[in-house]
């Protein structure tokens, strides 16, 4: 009888594929989730748990997703799954942020609409259908992601719920004495035509004028004479036709100096900086004063017939110019508060579109930037112009245009963070924040923070839900009128403002306190911060499946002066507690090089096209990698690097599948008291990794978690134990005792890595499972994660002989390297090992161990006692003298090991007495 020994071997035979092919087989995965409601029967089986919430921050729906929604939407899953199979009923609702400027300009320069001249009506309904068209495109790029959530049930901003919601929050707040209307010096935005609160600021350099100007004494008051000059500095001329003043520091020392030949009024502190700029060859002080003895004292306007008191502020420093300031109070907010305090008038000849009013005269209909320079040559004609240059400094710009604001007092209203900011600082103190930062950074903005400007005036979002007594003007709001819009908003969404009259509007009986019943309404409506920041009214205390407050908020760090700040404003003014338990935030994805992405450099990294060319959960592995809480960064080289660290994975996943072909855990599993060491020893390893693992996705630490079970695959498993254990896998009979206790622990192993990665690579971790033998669920989101045995973590005596094993193990092998490069041996099993320990220690762990030869993979190995002297070919190294031979004997041709007693059994010729003992008992049936 002739033997096939290729046919004795078992090599591993399986049906999951070696490549993984991702964005062919994800789809059809995804597919598959959606027919089987994967996200329902996750919900129906962990219902009766205690519920984790964590709240979606609402991502702005006007574009397709760019890497930093990939990055956010793909931690909230990892998360949200973790939580799902660690003990918690884990609902996911996602939402949109569909209101305000960016759909309005979208709309307009898409359409070629003329804002003005097109009814408003019609116009919300072309921006919401933009918006809406974005949502639907944003989830499927989203769901392709493999974010698992209730995408037929998101929350959007325009929903008639979500807007009637935000409407009673509007009016808690009013009822609370919280919401104002008054006349403030705001940011306000040219190039949008509305007003902007504190978040929707960002900073840019930007080239302007600097320009220093003389003020000439009126009234000295019998302390400065007529031919003084009190000098100016200021970066904004457009803003000197609304000069009503001149500031001084009460406290501060002022110097009369005589320069070329003239008087001027200059902070002592800045004499000598003020010289050096305007150029003055010989300066002179001649009286000095205090601040607050020059209050009162007229000067007067460069080109207008008005005069300019000397006032006192606080706010005057040292920091730059002359120490005195020009103060309009219409174009500053210091320089609106001093005025207030001295009954100043407010004058702002700047209208809605930045053009010079005809309270500028001189300069109407100028654009304020153009008239810079038309104001710089009056004062120069004046002879009130003492230099003229230009700086480069950082200037507040619009965050949404890109384009410079001005300041700019108007009509608005306003929440009075001034009225619940001492809850919020309480509230702060109770949240965890992640990281610790976060805590002082959120502090110190609310500490700061100006009482927040909410009205818009634009018409894509919702309306401010005020009446107008036509009578008295007054403003009307109170429980009846916010329950009655908010009951007509929740039935037919915020349009219905604008399409009906105000008499249509108002609930019935509706009475001014002078006896009026007719009323005009509000046409300004809300930031759109107060419509995300609404969100934990809207979703969190209005679904039955949620709770308040979130478990939760996970952003970018932006989101500190963002969406973290309006939500917790609206929920102390309201509640008195933070609608969050705790913050965890993120960086931003830089590219390669660590610059920020642009388009115009060309650097930016787009997510379809990643799935498309490598699959998603090649980029969720990459968002896995990556320390978030810091900048990080994303390039194709970095994505290639995570494509072959999955690959790595995943043919760890195909080995252990391969060798469980034919293993049925329920019948063919060896107990734990049974196995050998070596795989005690990995049960041990693979305890250890669920125990840290575990730890670090508690700490939401996933690059923790990628680098632990990556260096579990590629360390303990390929380079170790699956290396070790294909002698027994492939050898041994199939159903031996040693071959089903590899195979128990890679069983074991094989569950635990697919669980553990299951967050973060969905679509391979649920093929993975289809092909696991003995699982009954459908799929691996219907388990829990692994709990750590106990009884698998070795003692601390086992640990220590194990770890002094394995360094010995790597000494040695230096020794067989250098060999094999030295042409001694091809493979390792056809070498012999020849071994010298140095000490007593040495040598007692190497014998105390089993199956030395098989540890090391090698024919033979020949052990010295104990300080045996080494001859000298052999290789010395630490702890250890090694010399390395060819094995002596024939290769069998069954299990490729060279051995001595090959062809001693005369029926087979070929092998090993223990192969030749194996084909005999369990395979003498087998022909060629």
């Amino acid at each position: 009888m002739s033997i096939d020994y290729g046919k004795t071997l078992n090599l591993p035979k399986t049906e999951f594929p070696m490549r993984g092919n991702l964005p062919v087989r994800e789809p059809e995965v995804e597919a598959r989730w959606e027919e089987m409601d994967i996200y329902k029967q996750v919900l129906e089986r962990t219902k009766d748990r205690p519920s984790f919430i964590l709240h979606d921050g609402p991502p702005y729906a006007n574009g397709d997703i760019h890497i930093g929604h990939s990055l956010n939407k793909t931690l909230k899953d990892i998360i949200v799954r973790y939580k799902s199979m660690a003990g918690f009923y884990a609902p996911y609702i996602p939402g949109w942020d569909t209101h305000g400027l960016p759909i309005e300009q979208a709309i307009v320069n898409a359409q070629k609409l003329d804002r003005r001249n097109i009814e408003v009506n019609d116009f919300r309904k072309r921006c919401e259908e933009y918006a809406w068209s974005y949502v639907n495109k944003q989830r499927d790029q989203f769901k392709r992601l493999g974010i698992r959530g209730d995408w037929e049930n998101p929350y959007v901003t325009l929903l008639p719920e979500y807007e009637a919601a935000q409407i009673r929050v509007f009016g808690a707040m009013a009822t609370k004495g919280y919401i104002y209307k008054g006349l403030r010096c705001v940011y306000w935005s040219p190039s949008s035509e509305t007003a902007l609160a504190d978040a929707e600021i960002e900073y840019h350099d930007k080239r302007s004028a600097s320009i220093y100007v003389r003020f000439m004494v009126k009234d000295g008051k019998g302390k400065l004479d007529q031919d003084t000059g009190v000098i100016i500095w200021t970066t904004t001329p457009w803003t000197l036709p609304a000069n009503k003043a001149i500031s001084l520091n009460p406290d501060l020392e002022y110097s009369v100096v005589i320069a070329d030949g003239n008087k001027y009024v200059v902070a002592s502190g800045l004499v000598e900086s003020v010289t050096k700029e305007i150029g003055w060859e010989q300066v002179e002080t001649v009286q000095t004063f205090k601040g607050s003895d020059l209050e009162g004292i007229e000067t007067q306007h460069p080109f207008y017939d008005r005069i300019s008191p000397i006032i006192l502020g606080d706010h005057v420093t040292l920091d730059a110019g002359t120490g005195c300031v020009h103060t309009a109070p219409g174009h500053g907010e210091d320089d609106f508060n001093v005025s207030k305090k001295y009954n100043i008038e407010v004058l702002c000849p700047v209208d809605h579109e930045g053009k010079m009013t005809q309270e500028a005269p001189g300069f109407e209909g100028l654009f304020y930037e153009d008239a810079n320079k038309v104001v710089s040559e009056k004062l120069k004609e004046n002879g009130a112009l003492l230099k003229l240059s230009f700086i480069t400094h950082s200037y507040p710009h619009d965050w949404r245009t890109k384009k410079p604001i001005i300041f700019r007092a108007t009509e608005q209203w306003f929440a009075s963070v001034e009225g619940f900011r001492s809850q919020m600082l309480e509230a702060i103190k109770e949240v965890k924040w992640t990281p610790h930062w976060g805590e002082t950074r959120l502090a110190n903005m609310v500490a700061d923070r100006n009482d927040w400007c909410i009205s818009r005036q634009r018409v894509w979002g919702v309306p401010i839900p005020i009446f107008y007594c036509k009578a008295c003007n007054e403003p009307i709001i109170n429980e009846q009128t916010i329950d009655h819009i908010a009951n007509l908003f929740a039935k037919e969404g915020s349009g219905v403002w604008f399409a009906r009259e105000a008499a249509d509007l108002i609930p019935a009986g509706l009475t001014c306190d002078c006896g009026c019943k007719e009323f005009r309404k509000e046409t300004d409506i809300m930031d759109v911060w107060f419509d995300s920041g609404s969100s934990h009214e809207a979703v969190l205390r209005q679904r039955d499946n949620l709770s308040w407050p979130a478990d939760l908020y996970l952003e970018g760090s932006d989101q500190y002066r963002g969406w973290f700040n309006s939500s917790l404003s609206t929920s102390v003014a309201v509640h008195g507690k933070a609608p969050y338990k705790s913050i965890l935030s993120h960086g931003f994805t830089l590219d390669g090089e660590g610059r920020k992405m642009s388009k115009s450099l060309g650097n930016t990294i787009v997510p379809k096209e990643v799935t498309d060319k490598l699959g998603a959960d090649i980029l969720r592995l990459w968002v896995s990698s990556v320390d978030y809480q810091s900048d990080h960064r994303i390039s194709d080289a970095i994505l290639a690097q995570n494509a072959e660290v999955y690959r790595k994975i995943r043919n760890t996943f195909r080995f252990l599948l391969g060798n469980l072909a034919g293993f049925d855990p329920m019948k063919d599993r060896v107990e734990y008291d049974r196995l050998p060491e070596l795989d005690r020893f990995m049960l041990a390893k693979a305890a250890e990794m669920v125990k840290r693992t575990r730890k670090a996705y508690d700490e939401y630490q996933f690059h923790t978690v990628y680098q632990t079970v990556h260096n579990f695959c590629t360390i303990e498993l390929s380079s170790f134990y699956m290396d070790i254990s294909k002698d027994r896998l492939y050898v041994e009979a199939p159903d031996s005792e040693e071959r089903r206790a590899a195979q128990t622990v890679m069983y074991d192993i094989l569950l635990d890595l697919v669980k553990l990665l299951s967050p973060i690579i969905p679509h391979t971790a649920d093929e993975v499972w289809q092909f696991i033998p003995g699982v009954t669920e459908a799929s691996v989101q219907l388990t829990d994660m692994p709990e750590v045995n106990e009884q698998h973590l070795f003692s601390e005596e086992e640990q220590a002989r194990w770890t002094s094993f394995l360094e010995v193990r790597d000494e040695v092998l230096k020794a067989m390297e250098e060999a094999r490069r030295n042409k001694v041996f091809g493979n390792s099993v056809d070498a012999r090992l020849v071994l010298y320990p140095h000490t007593q220690e040495v040598y007692q762990v190497l014998m105390d161990m089993e199956y030395l030869a098989d540890l090391f993979i090698v024919a033979d190995i020949e052990m010295h006692e104990a300080g045996t002297e080494a001859p000298a070919e052999a290789v010395k190294l630490e702890g250890i003298s090694v010399v390395v031979l060819a094995a002596e004997g024939g290769k069998c041709e069954r299990c490729r090991v060279v051995k001595e007693d090959v062809g001693t059994v005369e029926s087979h010729p070929t092998t090993c007495e223990r192969c030749a003992t194996i084909v005999d008992e369990h395979f003498s049936h087998v022909t060629e």
